[in-house]
């Protein structure tokens, strides 16, 4: 099954945890948590989203190498210029699904569309 999210003039966090619960297969009446759920998720119109100017500056992101002095921070402008709405969308939904063997399988049935 393939839903269809229209971002424009919507709030990032709301689409996310969205399309986080339809890539699990929420909505199914056969929802298993342990099975690959049949389910595609497609967000149009990513780079109309509402974005605040205060969360542009304050959201961070980091990762870390797991090196003494690893941590890298990014914020939420820097990464939009590099990386675009596409990997915004991704990391977003990608930390609201469980980490476990399913989570790299289920993000390959998002697509960001802007």
């Amino acid at each position: 099954m393939k839903y269809t999210i229209d971002a424009q003039g919507k709030k990032l966090g709301r689409i996310a945890s969205e399309a986080a619960a339809l890539l699990r297969g929420k909505g199914s009446p056969a929802f298993k948590p342990n099975e690959l759920p049949d389910v595609g998720v497609e967000i149009l119109n990513a780079s109309k989203i509402e974005l605040h100017e205060k969360k542009l500056t304050g959201m961070k992101y980091q990762r870390y190498s797991g090196y003494p002095g690893g941590l890298r921070e990014i914020d939420l402008r820097e990464l939009l210029d590099k990386k675009g709405f596409s990997e915004l969308f991704r990391t977003t939904i990608l930390r609201m699904l469980p980490r476990n063997r399913l989570r790299s399988r289920i993000i390959k049935r998002l697509t960001v569309k802007n």
